[in-house]
């Protein structure tokens, strides 16, 4: 298979899918990779180390995309490459695509395949690909938010873990998955005082033990979140629902409850966000206020530490990608069930429930045989 690797234009995205080791074993496995020209200099790899790992350099990003078979992205195409669409493409990358209407309409309108890394699931209910990336960004976030607690940023001019006589800031994390209990490993090294909401018992009795009773853990009802929210310096949405759109699990009144300087993140908001005020942000302008709140709702937030993550997520990718290039993939999508979670449009239909009901648009999945 022609596997082609484009250089990231969204705002900000230093991120490039796949590493020089992972276009290695790729080549040494039979498949051609067209890589474009500086996509991996944001993450610290050349050109040079991607030819030496087998791969050709393509000057024109057009060409990029016109001669490969399947595109790996990082981020979800913005609307200056839906021009590269068309019926015979295989599209891998995180798509998002409850939040991105358009976006959505336009694969179905090509008739493109699109792969969604961050609808993966395996049996027991996790996300193989949206992990590694969920954990760097519930750390970034938290160490965003303790950084915008000073007076000079907007916030309230609070240190995160206090001073001798002085208490420390209280975080406040909704949704204890995988980035949530990084923000709140951060947190916790930082020396804030943790509370940890979820619907999910068991998560929290697991997180308790983890942290060794260090953090307080919390049910996630309404009463709940606005008793914590009340007592926060720090409110970081974690909440995922698989390919689903966030719910706004803090209304625009319940951030009235905030003392002004306080600070939120967004972590949700590439599935719409889980703050009512939530809108996305870039690491350009990454905040903004609101009602004297601080909002940091950046919408690629790894993207901050682009060698950290195009690792962490060539290593998970690399599996697929190999098994998708050299296998076909009509009948991987109908008898494999990890792949048939991650497809989201296919032959001019949506085919994934959640993203259909956020959308409005009626949903065709294909049936795993």
């Amino acid at each position: 298979m022609i596997v082609g690797i484009p250089k990231e234009i969204k705002t900000n995205e230093n991120r490039v899918s796949i590493t020089p080791d992972g276009v290695f074993e790729l080549t040494q496995s039979g498949h051609s990779v067209l890589v474009e020209k500086n996509a991996g200099q944001g993450s610290g790899f050349t050109d040079r180390e991607y030819e030496e790992s087998g791969a050709k350099i393509i000057e024109s990003r057009g060409n990029v995309w016109r001669l490969s078979e399947m595109i790996v992205k990082v981020k979800e195409p913005i609307e200056e490459e839906y021009q590269h669409f068309r019926k015979d493409l295989l599209l891998f990358t995180y798509l998002h695509l409850a939040a991105n209407k358009p976006l959505a309409e336009e694969l179905m309108k090509k008739r493109v395949t699109g792969l969604a890394y961050e609808t993966i699931q395996l049996e027991n209910g996790s996300l193989p690909l949206l992990a590694p990336m969920s954990e760097i960004a519930g750390k970034v976030g938290a160490q965003e938010a303790a950084s915008l607690l000073a007076k000079h940023r907007g916030g309230k001019g609070v240190l995160i873990g206090g001073a001798a006589g002085v208490a420390p800031a209280k975080v406040v994390i909704l949704g204890g998955g995988v980035s949530g209990q990084a923000a709140a490993e951060i947190s916790l090294g930082l020396g804030a005082q943790v509370t940890i909401l979820d619907l999910n018992i068991n998560r929290l009795r697991f997180l308790s033990t983890f942290f060794g009773n260090r953090c307080i853990t919390a049910y996630s009802n309404q009463k709940n979140i606005e008793t914590a929210v009340a007592e926060a310096d720090i409110v970081i949405g974690c909440i995922l629902i698989p390919g689903a759109e966030a719910s706004h699990l803090v209304t625009r009144q319940m951030l009235s409850l905030l003392e002004p300087g306080s600070v939120v993140v967004d972590i949700a908001i590439d599935q719409g966000g889980c703050f009512e005020t939530s809108r996305p942000t870039t690491h350009e302008a990454p905040t903004y206020v609101t009602d004297d709140i601080v909002h940091y709702c950046v919408a690629n937030i790894p993207g901050a530490m682009p060698r950290t993550s195009t690792i962490a997520l060539s290593n998970a990718t690399l599996p697929y990608i190999m098994k998708l290039a050299r296998e076909d993939v009509e009948k991987l999508i109908r008898t494999n069930r990890d792949f048939n979670t991650c497809v989201n449009t296919h032959k001019g239909h949506l085919t994934y429930a959640a993203v259909g009901n956020a959308l409005s648009i009626e949903a065709n999945p294909i049936s795993l045989n």
